[in-house]
């Protein structure tokens, strides 16, 4: 509920900070757990249940938004969805697919918010200002606009390869219900995720009335 604000009023590299750090601190313990022991039934319903949540709250709520950091809230928001099927799955496979989706997903995160931090120093801050970026700095509108692709999951990325494994070890773990959901959400997603990089290739830089920034 609150990590779009937080990423919004948080510096750049904070932000990125708190993408990527929890992310991992907690897989990993969670990991430990999974490898040296062993959950129930329940345990492994409640992971079932958060992660489709997560994977239908970040992919919807991405769509109305109209600041460049607060989709990638929700991105990170629905990544947590998807690497939590690695924790659904409750077996090796899954693991080695958690571990996959994080190293993907902290390489694209750290290259998200690197650009996003270069933006914001010529006062990018809405999804409208990136209009016509490819234009006047054509590096940096390939690079975020391959980026956004790869959080859609588009082939042949990095991005989709990430999901291809979690979803595989669903499926490989009886989670019939779980990958087709990831799959409905991931598509979803790539509408919003990939509204940046159209604005940013295709878009024109013009005013935009909006109100204050409470």
């Amino acid at each position: 509920m609150w990590a779009p604000d937080i990423y919004e009023g948080s510096p750049t590299p904070v932000t990125a900070f708190l993408s990527i750090a929890p992310k991992i601190s907690i897989s990993a313990n969670i990991s430990r757990v999974s490898i040296y022991g062993s959950y129930g039934a329940t345990l492994q319903q409640i992971f079932f249940f958060c992660s489709i949540a997560s994977m239908i709250l970040g992919a919807l709520a991405a769509m109305a938004q109209t600041k460049v950091k607060r989709p990638l809230a929700h991105s990170s928001i629905g990544h947590v969805g998807y690497i939590r099927t690695g924790f659904s799955c409750g077996t090796i496979e899954g693991i080695q697919s958690l571990l996959i989706g994080i190293f993907i997903y902290a390489s694209m995160t750290i290259d998200a918010f690197a650009i996003v931090s270069a933006l914001r120093q010529t006062r990018v801050k809405y999804i409208a200002d990136l209009g016509a970026l490819a234009k006047t700095n054509p590096i940096s509108a390939i690079t975020f606009s391959i980026t956004m692709f790869s959080y859609a999951g588009i082939p042949p990325l990095a991005g989709f390869c990430s999901k291809f494994y979690l979803f595989f070890a669903a499926l490989g773990c009886g989670a019939y219900f779980l990958a087709p959901v990831g799959v409905v959400t991931s598509v979803i997603g790539r509408w919003a995720a990939g509204r940046l990089p159209r604005v940013s290739q295709f878009g024109r830089q013009k005013a935009v009335l909006r109100a204050p920034d409470t």
